[in-house]
């Protein structure tokens, strides 16, 4: 199996050769040896393939606008979908989650677009990522690979940064203040710099996402993944709520993985049990954190064909189809 370093050599080869060329190739060895595998990948399917990932996993001081699934992913979506053919789609998902509104956009773009719909997660795809998986007929995981809570992070601005947070977290800091202040008075002076900047519409804005993921998780599992299932209902809506209770997991971060995953209820296949299709999901996964390490892409929307919708810090790159 190709992994990171056997990845990272092709590249670097392939690097090389194109600067010998005469003249030298600006073409990105990067793209193209991602292409390469998620192109393999579409062949071993025969079904159309769309990586979406983000940089979240490396360090780096990178807008958490950018990273975040947002509003402007839906051009990206509909960049790389716009002239597939077939009813059948896998998406190759890492991301560290963003909006749920945004996420509901999302998935109802691609249902309107798709029948059946795989997410593969080679890594993980937490909050809204998890979100996502969960309007899938079915998920693809590894030994190594991980959903989240879809506690909703909220972005907010105090007086002096913009920020983002989970939303439970942000209750429970309101609340712990809150106890501190009615116990000794003394404690406000300690606990106004840290809340006083944040809005007054904060709290519902908190509450109210984390009322509108539970109930999207639940109906997207019961239209989708349970659909056949007679006893569907009550297990998307146990998924739901179990998955959006904070005080199950108490971190935002927390990792879940397949067999626990498996153990909720989720329709989940093991990556493992096809080899060629496990080694094809990492080589492309690979490729992909390459791609992040070598330049200056924060998050890709990519289809098999080579149309690509790529931001970078201070701009976007839009890649057509290949003559």
């Amino acid at each position: 199996m190709p992994n990171w370093s056997v990845i990272l050599t092709e590249i670097q080869k392939l690097a090389e050769n194109l600067k010998n060329k005469e003249p030298p190739s600006k073409k990105s060895p990067f793209d193209i040896i991602r292409r390469k595998y998620l192109k393999l990948l579409n062949k071993k399917t025969t079904r159309n393939t769309i990586l979406y990932a983000s940089n979240w996993t490396q360090p780096g001081e990178i807008p958490l606008n950018l990273l975040m699934v947002n509003d402007k992913d839906m051009q990206g979506f509909m960049t790389v979908i716009h002239g597939l053919k077939g009813e059948n789609l896998d998406i190759i998902l890492h991301t560290s989650g963003g909006s749920p509104t945004a996420t509901e956009a999302l998935v109802t773009y691609l249902r309107s677009k798709f029948k059946y719909i795989r997410v593969i997660i080679p890594h993980a795809a937490m909050s809204a990522g998890t979100m996502l998986a969960c309007s899938a007929d079915e998920i693809i995981m590894g030994k190594n690979s991980f959903i989240g809570p879809t506690d909703p992070q909220i972005i907010y601005q105090t007086l002096d940064r913009i920020g983002a947070s989970p939303a439970h977290s942000i209750l429970d800091q309101f609340e712990k203040a809150k106890e501190d202040c009615i116990e000794n008075p003394r404690n406000i002076g300690v606990w106004m710099p840290i809340i006083r900047g944040y809005g007054p519409s904060l709290l519902v804005e908190c509450e109210n996402s984390i009322r509108l993921s539970k109930e999207l998780v639940e109906n997207w599992l019961k239209k989708y993944m349970f659909k056949d299932d007679n006893d569907g209902d009550e297990k998307a809506k146990q998924i739901s709520q179990y998955l959006s209770d904070h005080k199950n997991f108490l971190s935002h971060d927390r990792h879940i993985g397949i067999e626990e995953a498996k153990g909720l209820g989720l329709k989940i296949s093991n990556l493992e049990d096809d080899q060629i299709l496990q080694d094809l999901v990492l080589s492309v996964y690979h490729a992909t954190t390459h791609t992040f390490g070598g330049t200056g892409a924060v998050k890709i929307i990519e289809n098999h064909e080579g149309v690509a919708f790529i931001n970078q810090v201070k701009r976007l790159i839009i890649q057509e189809k290949p003559e």
